[in-house]
């Protein structure tokens, strides 16, 4: 709750409280502790605060209870106990509900939350995916590709069309973009269908989420507080990690440089972040480190919500000034090791011993350092956090489906539709490839049909070239030979009559014709 303009988290030993100071909100925090030890109490009960400032939130719901901070909370004799404990009562504490905006990338326990293939990138995809290296670069490139021919990826089946596309036509892009196997196609192709299989096919698509939605007011200038059902979700570890670290992606790209600000403009609760940097390769922590680094400047404060500080690398754990440890079990060597690191982050107390302190804490105890006016954390103190003005526990599916058809969002988000985008290009280019090859082969068949009846035509005008010079031989023979045989006839008459008389004349024609006759064959036939 607020007391003095400041959020008031808890109490110290003496009874004084302990504040988080609004314009120091946006400079990170982590909420750790171990399981049961009342790490989700402290997140509600700073959502609230944030939410009385005017201040969006965004709260992962995991176990599927906080929903119920749309309702007013209960009175019992431990709440009144613990009213006059805190001296509530004077600071104006009252039971209230806040306004609340329940999504779900599935779309069964909350508005349905979708983003594109697109908007999602390479690297977080690959994430997804669980790519090696090589794929994740083919990855990139197929992005690459599409972009360069502004070629939108909403959908599984967007990048699919895409992945075979380029599969196909590997040869084209060889020389600009470098080769691109096959077999690692074949392989993200594969991953695809897969998270097909965990509901990839629900939550790729549009109407995806404008995150400038979420910087809304409700009702008294409260402001609102965005829960994310997360029950099945978490159940996919890297799928919950990757899609929540898209969302504060998409708030750190599209919200512009603020620098300081009296208040942040939005709070963002990540629970089970040991998730996120799960399996993380180089890039991706990088690029998480950087995020993180440079959204303070956008007036976003992130609050890291894990069992152990040394879930978060070092880079990111540094960018953590307010801290909340709960309590921790040392029950291993390696156990003892976590404690002790986690004890000297903090700035000693000379009053307690931080070592010790720590692992006896009770439920609802913490170890608290906020960052003061001058960005310095403060000295760590034993606190006691304050109870939530909200209701505990679960809404019942009436109220669930009341709240969600009762936002002004709901009809936005409702229905997904089917742009016309990467795979519906791919179609028709590949009907119109299609009608080209078909085309080309027709006009290759009809040409080798045309250099068939060419070459029939040739050959028939070459045989009957043959022909006809055959008949002109022939004539010639003809012609010649009857020449022939009277020449030689005579000739031979002529001879035979000069030695043999009447009888030597008729035998000398006769071998004279037969002789001229086969003069003119023996030529002709040459």
């Amino acid at each position: 709750m607020l007391r003095d303009g400041k959020i008031w988290l808890a109490n110290n030993d003496s009874g004084e409280g302990i504040f988080l100071l609004p314009r120091m909100s946006n400079r990170h925090g982590l909420i750790a502790g171990a399981t049961g030890t009342g790490k989700t109490v402290t997140a509600r009960v700073l959502a609230e605060a944030f939410s009385e400032m005017g201040v969006p939130v965004f709260l992962a719901d995991v176990k599927g209870d906080l929903a119920g901070i749309m309702g007013e909370g209960t009175d019992s004799p431990d709440m009144q106990a613990r009213i006059e404990r805190f001296g509530l009562a004077e600071h104006g504490f009252s039971y209230q509900g806040y306004p609340v905006t329940l999504w779900d990338i599935y779309g069964k326990k909350g508005i349905q939350l979708r983003t594109t293939i697109t908007e999602m990138g390479p690297l977080l995809m690959s994430r997804i995916l669980q790519l090696n290296d090589l794929q994740t670069d083919i990855l990139s490139i197929v992005y690459r590709i599409a972009d360069d021919r502004d070629l939108l990826l909403v959908d599984i089946k967007d990048l699919k069309a895409m992945l075979n596309y380029v599969q196909e036509h590997s040869k084209e892009f060889v020389e600009q973009y470098g080769r691109m196997s096959s077999a690692s196609i074949g392989a993200i192709l594969r991953a695809l269908v897969a998270l097909e299989g965990e509901g990839g096919d629900v939550f790729f698509g549009e109407t995806a989420l404008n995150i400038s939605d979420w910087m809304q007011v409700g009702q008294g200038g409260k402001g609102m507080i965005n829960i994310l059902d997360s029950e099945s979700l978490i159940n996919n570890g890297r799928l919950y990690a990757t899609f929540l670290l898209w969302l504060l992606s998409e708030l750190f790209e599209s919200m512009p440089e603020v620098g300081d600000l009296a208040k942040p403009k939005m709070v963002f609760f990540f629970d089970e972040a040991h998730l996120l940097f799960k399996d993380a390769n180089k890039a991706l922590l990088d690029k998480i480190e950087q995020v993180v680094k440079l959204i303070r400047s956008k007036g976003v404060g992130v609050y890291f919500c894990t069992q152990n500080p040394r879930d978060i690398p070092d880079g990111v754990l540094a960018q953590l000034g307010n801290r909340v440890q709960h309590a921790l079990r040392a029950y291993t060597p390696a156990d003892q090791k976590a404690v002790r690191a986690a004890a000297q982050s903090f700035r000693e107390n000379p009053a307690f011993n931080t070592y010790s302190t720590l692992q006896s804490l009770g439920t609802g105890e913490a170890l608290i350092s906020f960052l003061g006016e001058d960005g310095i954390p403060a000295v760590v103190e034993k606190a006691y956090v304050l109870p939530p003005q909200s209701r505990m526990g679960a809404i019942s599916d009436t109220e669930r489906e009341q709240s969600i058809k009762g936002s002004v969002l709901y009809t936005k988000y409702a229905r997904a539709y089917d742009p016309d985008s990467a795979y519906e290009f791919l179609q028709r280019l590949g009907l119109e490839e299609a009608a080209a090859a078909e085309q080309a082969k027709a006009e290759a068949a009809a040409a080798k049909e045309q250099q068939k009846a060419e070459a029939a035509a040739a050959r028939e005008q070459e045989r009957e070239a043959q022909r006809a010079e055959a008949a002109k031989k022939r004539a010639a023979k003809s012609v010649g030979s009857t020449v022939a045989g009277t020449v030689g006839r005579e000739a031979g008459k002529a001879v035979g009559g000069a030695f043999g008389g009447k009888f030597g004349k008729t035998i000398g024609g006769n071998l004279g014709a037969s002789l001229g006759r086969g003069i003119i064959g023996t030529l002709f036939k040459n």
